[in-house]
């Protein structure tokens, strides 16, 4: 009896904590909501009639393409919008220029690359580009990458100048689980299929190293000639200037890589000299949120964006947000709403992932080809990363697009597990398993190693796995099977290497996909388009209903809002809220290396 009133006050008190949890949910997302209200409306009377100078800050982090969380009212304006905003601002009389604030410490390189042809297009309509750095102190070039085409390059005086390559750092874990008599079981196709050599070797194998080694040089070749060429050099030149950095600010003005030396509060009034009288500085998401486009009734082109890991299912776990991921579901029902609209004449994919799921993967495959069946042209656009699960979904495209800095390919599967038995047994933990059915039942367990048959077993499936992938791309490519079994093998490639390669059909960017689509729906250059996202994002209110509605009023959705409140996501969502106001956020950039 004592245990039945200690579980039913228990439960009263269950559904209390999460009636009250809910309660301060509700009011988090409600002011956060009339937070964002009267935030936009002040921006809106914000907006000058002239002398705009739109101010970008390229030291903030920010995703390739928006959250889909409808809640992420504090996130940062994404790769993709900026580039739409300047392309917009291109043709607003009111906007003279863009003063830029530089990453001090490097960028990944796609992005940098995309930052860098959004510049070069501004300034080719006729607007100017300033752009200050408070040094560029990070090693990598691609901070500098990103923004030596501007018209002025303003350098803090006591800052240094010291890009001097490219880096990557692999963690191997092999020595570390033969201490601890862990013991990892993987089979990969094939040998440059490297992600698994982190849990296997103590270094780089001659095949994880040769790749390694080719797209960084790929990548410091691609930003070296890009920047001689911004900034009227030979490559010759640039390569002894970044191979003796560091620099100080007077060496580097010396050397002819920046044009002035200042603070930023100076160059900003430089930036609105250059304007004319009476200009102000607008923040580009201030600029974005107001300066939306007329409606028009110009020919549609879908826009589907993917980014992060490719899982199976919608991806979708949180509306409060958290690592954005494409799911197969989610993607390939965009993808088929698309070319179900009457009202769409292409579609565009833009892809930002490292891999993932190839069941996922392979059902997002299905939907392109769907969608090219029902007579709709499908352009990817690849942004930092198409590789693996990534260019296996844009493998059947019509036209396929890379930065030349772009990591993609990595044609190729892997699998396997960690056996921790042993590992287990230096602590004491004993783990025994049972099973029933056949041998195989047992073959994921981290307790068993595999049994001969079993591992033969498994890896048959990964070479069932590699055989689909490898004959997706020779079809989707209209290339000779011979020549992909060449090239697979789990290798990666730049973008400028897979144009070679065939891999990709052209080096451009996003604007660049818009042109193609634009051109394979039987347009003409100077036609007009809209762009509309597939699937529409939801609006916070729809969300809000989503996760509350009606069931809200019961025990049990109580209870469960209150493990919501448990969950990492809402915590951090939480505690992002509070940080909003905070500034200072510094990325320093890596290499990625795919999955």
């Amino acid at each position: 009896m004592k245990q039945f009133w200690v579980t039913f006050f228990g439960s009263i008190v269950g559904v209390v904590v999460g009636s009250v949890l809910t309660v301060i949910v509700v009011f988090l997302m409600i002011g956060a909501m009339i937070n964002s209200a009267m935030e936009g409306a002040q921006r809106e009377t914000a907006l000058p009639h002239d002398g705009i100078v739109l101010e970008l800050d390229l030291r903030t982090p920010r995703l390739d393409s928006p959250s889909r969380s409808p809640f992420a009212f504090a996130e940062p304006l994404s790769v993709v919008d900026i580039v739409q905003t300047l392309e917009r601002a291109e043709d607003d009389a009111r906007v003279q220029g863009v003063f830029i604030r530089a990453n001090e410490f490097g960028l990944s390189p796609g992005m940098a690359e995309e930052m860098r042809n959004a510049i070069a297009d501004f300034r080719e309509a006729g607007k100017f580009v300033i752009t200050h750095a408070q040094g560029f102190e990070g090693t990598s070039v691609t901070g500098y990458f990103a923004v030596s085409g501007s018209d002025e390059i303003w350098l803090q005086d006591t800052a240094s100048f010291t890009p001097a390559g490219l880096a990557s750092e692999v963690m191997f874990l092999g020595g570390l689980f033969e201490h601890f008599n862990a013991e990892p079981q993987f089979e990969q196709f094939h040998e440059y299929k490297n992600a698994a050599n982190t849990y296997t070797q103590t270094g780089f194998t001659d095949a994880h190293r040769e790749a390694a080694e080719s797209y960084l040089g790929s990548i410091y070749d691609t930003a070296v000639a890009a920047i001689a060429g911004d900034r009227g050099f030979s490559t010759s030149e640039i390569r002894s200037v970044f191979e003796t950095a560091p620099h100080t600010a007077e060496e580097a003005l010396d050397a002819g890589l920046v044009d002035r030396l200042g603070h930023v509060v100076e160059a900003r009034e430089a930036a609105l000299d250059r304007a004319g009288a009476g200009s102000e500085v607008v923040e580009i998401a201030v600029y974005h949120e107001q300066a939306s486009p007329a409606w028009s009734n110009a020919p549609v082109i879908a826009l589907i964006e993917g980014q992060g890991a490719i899982v199976t299912g919608d991806a979708d776990a949180s509306p409060l947000g958290g690592d954005e991921m494409i799911g197969g579901d989610f993607t390939s029902e965009a993808i088929l709403a698309a070319a179900d609209d009457p009202n769409v004449r292409a579609i565009i994919i833009r892809v930002d992932s490292p891999g993932g799921s190839a069941i996922a993967s392979d059902q997002i495959w299905h939907a392109i080809n769907r969608a090219r069946e029902a007579g709709k042209p499908v352009v990817v656009s690849m942004a930092s990363l198409a590789a693996s699960g990534g260019y296996y979904m844009a493998a059947p495209a019509d036209y396929v697009l890379a930065h030349a800095t772009t990591l993609t390919g990595s044609i190729g599967v892997l699998g396997g597990k960690i056996v921790l038995d042993e590992t287990f047994g230096m602590v004491g933990l004993n783990v025994e398993t049972l099973s029933v059915g056949g041998e195989y039942a047992t073959a994921m367990s981290s307790q068993e190693a595999w049994t001969e048959s079993q591992r033969a077993a498994f890896r048959a499936q990964m070479a069932n796995v590699y055989e689909d992938f490898t004959q997706r791309v020779a079809d989707g490519r209209d290339l000779p099977l011979e020549r992909v079994l060449e090239i697979a093998r789990g290798r990666v490639w730049t973008g400028a290497q897979a144009l070679d390669l065939g891999l990709v059909d052209e080096i451009g960017g996003f604007r660049d996909a818009v042109d193609a689509a634009r051109e394979l729906a039987g347009l003409a250059p100077e036609d007009a388009v809209r762009l509309r996202r597939f699937p529409r994002q939801r609006t916070p209110l729809e969300a809000f209903q989503e996760l509350f509605g009606v069931s809200a009023e019961s025990a049990e959705t109580a209870a469960r809002l209150n493990a919501l409140m448990e969950l990492p996501e809402v915590r951090a969502a939480i505690q992002a809220r509070q940080e909003a106001s905070q500034t200072g956020v510094q990325m320093r950039s890596r290499v990625a290396v795919p999955q």
